[in-house]
């Protein structure tokens, strides 16, 4: 008898021992004579339970976690492969409460497939969104993406059938789709684990797009950290290819749409998309004057999609359960569902997709059983190293775009950083201007000289010399970066330097902040 046992390739659960435990599991297997089919499937995002083993049974998939070649000897002895009793076993996969009260769309088939197999991705409803595409006209399916309400996922949240609906607009013989998956946010994973969990729904939401907007070319700017993830990409493109999904003559439509990985240059910066697409030239990575979009003028001067890896794997499900199914998850304007992610000072790290509206506090306790050090939370980090620091009294805001605004908070990619109470917050002031130094483009003076100037003047502060003058000094600087920068990147840097002033001054010296 055969047994089917998955243990995951994802690059978190590799850090962790998942090709050891993969190799001793085979090993182990041939020894005893088992017949075991070991299947190399994503993450689950249950970080903390890495590398976790999931075994086939006529009830559904059991867990094992954390698994590491030291246990397979009396994982053996307990027949876990037919879901034997055994002190790391979970139970039902499905039943972990971290994974069943999620609401998975878009990260549906991730942990659950080979990454690779075009039969597994076709088996879970792969490919439908396509081929429904496939009977519509451009404007259909430009419509039906703006009526689900999907908005970018990268940060931006801007309306995705608007850009859509510009480029197909757009008077050009050649367009372009281009994926920005150079996921460079500190706390942020969802990109890669879709890329490695589940390439070909990212495949199929940038053809769906080529076919929107009338673009046959697209490429995917990844983010040179990622290896494992460029590789899994060239294999699904290559296995699309050979089953009709990719090419001159997609799935005997006559339409085409070829698709291309190119490693990023290694840059924070080369997120912003016009600096993205000044690299897939082959140009230095600096951001462009804004006018023209690059909607308009784009990838060598053409009409370009510019979209996240998230955004473009939503589009799937969107077309093959319809905008409306779509948009019935969410609140307001804010539709659908956003790819949590929990790192930093966090006992359950890992990926919660919900509907946006869930609160703070239920994400970092009912999902991350709070702090991993067992002191208190005092604040989160949300939308990378540009985001503003959230106080603990502001947890039970709900998660989404409008509400977050209004407090001048933002969710950008949904990476969630937190920290407990003996953080200091002038020093993570600090650093967020040391961040910009490093990773500035030197485009703009703003950026490239006001964070030099800003790590200057909060050491100043630091150190008590002349605190208060420095603080207005530090007040003047954030608005010039703010109001003068030409992206987003000396823009939005003052907003974690501002909120740590602002609901943290005592770390800073000093009883209030200025008022900004």
């Amino acid at each position: 008898m055969s047994y089917t046992i998955y243990v995951p390739c994802d690059t978190t659960a590799v850090s962790v021992g998942a090709d050891k435990l993969a190799h001793a599991l085979s090993t182990q297997a041939q020894q005893t004579g088992l017949e075991l089919k070991l299947v190399r499937n994503g993450s689950r995002g249950l970080f903390w339970l890495e590398p976790l083993v999931e075994v086939e049974t006529a009830q559904g998939r059991v867990a094992y976690g954390p698994v590491r070649p030291s246990d397979l000897a009396s994982l053996w002895e307990a027949e876990f492969f037919k879901g034997g009793e055994h002190p790391l076993k979970l139970g039902l996969t499905e039943e972990i409460p971290f994974l069943k009260q999620q609401e998975r769309l878009t990260f549906a088939r991730v942990g659950v497939i080979d990454p690779v197999s075009v039969t597994d991705y076709e088996a879970q409803g792969g490919w439908l969104g396509l081929r429904n595409a496939l009977t519509l006209t451009q404007a259909d399916i430009v419509s039906a993406v703006t009526a689900s309400g999907l908005r970018g996922r990268g940060g931006a949240a801007f309306p995705t059938g608007i850009k859509w609906q510009t480029v197909l607009t757009a008077d050009s013989e050649q367009k372009y789709i281009v994926c920005n998956a150079d996921e460079g946010d500190s706390g942020t994973f969802s990109d890669r684990m879709l890329m490695e969990g589940d390439p070909f729904c990212l495949i199929e939401g940038m053809v769906i797009a080529g076919l929107a907007v009338g673009a046959n070319q697209g490429y995917i700017y990844l983010r040179s950290e990622y290896p494992r993830a460029f590789n899994t990409l060239k294999t699904a493109i290559v296995q699309a290819q050979a089953a009709g999904f990719l090419g001159s003559n997609i799935l005997n439509s006559g339409q085409a749409f070829d698709l291309e990985v190119r490693l990023g240059a290694g840059a924070y910066i080369c997120g912003e998309e016009t600096a993205l697409l000044e690299s897939l030239e082959g140009k230095r990575g600096q951001v462009r004057a804004k006018p023209p979009l690059p909607a308009i003028q784009g990838l060598f001067g053409k009409p370009t999609v510019v979209n996240n890896v998230v955004t473009l794997a939503s589009v799937p499900v969107i077309l093959a359960k319809g905008a409306a199914f779509y948009a019935n998850y969410g609140r307001g304007r804010s539709r659908g569902t956003l790819a949590f992610q929990l790192a930093g000072n966090i006992k359950h790290g890992g990926l919660v997709e919900k509907a946006f509206g869930l609160s703070l506090h239920e994400l970092l306790y009912e999902f991350g059983g709070g702090s991993q050090s067992g002191k208190t939370l005092r604040t989160v980090q949300v939308g990378g190293p540009l985001g503003a620091y959230i106080p603990a009294e502001h947890f039970n805001l709900p998660l989404d775009y409008e509400a977050l605004a209004q407090q001048e908070f933002m969710i950008g990619h949904g990476g969630v950083v937190a920290f407990d109470d003996t953080v200091d917050m002038a020093k993570m002031a600090q650093f967020a201007m040391e961040f910009c130094v490093e990773e500035s483009c030197g485009k703009c003076t703003p950026c490239r000289i006001g964070s030099v100037r800003g790590v200057e003047v909060i050491e100043r502060i630091r150190k008590g010399e002349e605190r208060d003058t420095n603080l207005e000094l530090l007040k003047s600087l954030c608005d010039t970066m703010i109001n003068g920068s030409l992206c987003a990147m000396g823009g939005m840097t003052p907003f974690p330097v501002l909120s740590a002033l602002k609901y943290f001054p005592a770390d800073f010296g000093v009883t209030a902040a200025p008022k900004v």
